[in-house]
């Protein structure tokens, strides 16, 4: 099962009270969830590296308590804070199941995301969808970030199925369009680097230096085509299922977040973009309000409902 490590004060804000360690691990057994471990970043990072040398590290590690919490397999919307204090406050009858919503645009056209027949080659799948109003802080925003780390290693099957790209709306504009080309064609800056690198050096560069994304470079490396999200402006979004570009990072500053899926299965790349809102959804000016985006695929067809 995975394990789901949070912050115990943030939990127990949103949970509305707080509990001792005991009090926590019998709601748990009463949901039908288990309370693994209590640690605190500090402690996790002197096991993890025991035998090497870690004051650096330790001296900038928060003492905050961190309950580690075991999720069932099939239960994605609690890979992260906001779904643990969710499903426990509607099983205490502490608040009511949300009422999801399509966002009401007001007679403005849905963003569109056109699909080139070439994708059929490599990555056929892309579902999507925006956030308005987002609110982040620190905390929102990591638990974001590691929500989607979660759903890469489980659902995700480590990216081979779905991909998830995450971007400032306010830093592109639509139509956007999801390609497959060359890897000589595609040329950008990868998020946390400085300079363009051509999509077939950049895979070369993880295979030597990023240990975290060289596991996903197999996924694409031999094709003869990449896929990769761009914006009317041919800026690039992402390149899937590697990295997205730092052109349109999200920031603790964004407010309005377009969330791109692209899969190799499209139902569960449903299950992951509905997920992902559905969590965070929650912090948008109008709460739980959803826009969708259209996607039209490489036949005309459009498919513009988020569901």
């Amino acid at each position: 099962m995975p394990v789901v490590g949070v912050n115990r004060d943030r939990l127990f804000e949103a949970l509305g009270r707080k509990y001792t360690d005991e009090q926590f691990d019998q709601l748990c057994f009463e949901y039908g969830i288990e309370l693994d471990d209590v640690t605190s970043e500090k402690e996790m990072i002197r096991k993890e590296l025991a035998n090497n040398n870690a004051d650096s590290q330790l001296q900038n590690a928060s003492e905050d308590v961190i309950y580690k919490i075991d999720i069932p397999a099939n239960r994605y919307d609690m890979l992260c804070l906001e779904g643990i204090a969710r499903a426990l406050n509607i099983f205490k009858g502490r608040t009511p199941m949300p009422q999801y919503k399509l966002a009401d645009i007001k007679g403005k056209a849905l963003q569109q995301l056109v699909v080139k027949s070439e994708t059929a080659l490599i990555r056929p799948y892309v579902v999507a969808a925006v956030l308005r109003g987002v609110t982040f802080d620190t905390s929102r925003y990591n638990s974001f970030i590691d929500l989607q780390d979660k759903l890469h290693q489980n659902l995700c099957r480590q990216r081979s199925l779905v991909a998830i790209g995450t971007h400032d709306l306010s830093r592109c504009r639509g139509p956007f369009t999801y390609e497959a080309l060359p890897p000589a064609d595609i040329s950008f800056v990868p998020l946390k680097q400085t300079r363009k690198f051509r999509a077939d050096e950049l895979l070369e560069y993880y295979l030597a230096n990023d240990q975290k994304l060289k596991k996903y470079v197999p996924l694409i490396k031999d094709s003869l085509v990449y896929p990769a999200i761009y914006d009317a402006d041919r800026t690039l979004l992402s390149l899937p299922p590697i990295i997205n570009g730092a052109a349109t990072a999200i920031s603790l500053e964004t407010r309005d977040v377009f969330i791109e899926c692209t899969a190799t299965d499209l139902t569960k790349a449903k299950v992951v973009l509905n997920t992902i809102v559905s969590m965070f959804s929650e912090y948008c000016t109008d709460a739980f309000a959803v826009e969708p985006v259209e996607v039209i695929d490489s036949f005309g067809e459009s498919h513009g409902e988020w569901s």
